[in-house]
């Protein structure tokens, strides 16, 4: 039993995440990740390190 709600939390959580990333790119969000990302307009975020 326990196994069943450790996949679940897992798959949630796997899920959630896929959510996050797909709803950045079509805000038109570069690299997820960046602060700058909305801001950038270039193709890589390591310009701002």
């Amino acid at each position: 039993m326990e196994n069943i709600i450790i996949i679940l939390v897992l798959a949630f959580i796997i899920g959630f995440a896929i959510v996050y990333l797909l709803r950045a790119k079509k805000r038109g969000q570069k690299c997820v990740g960046c602060p700058y990302s909305k801001e950038c307009g270039s193709n890589s975020c390591n310009s701002h390190k």
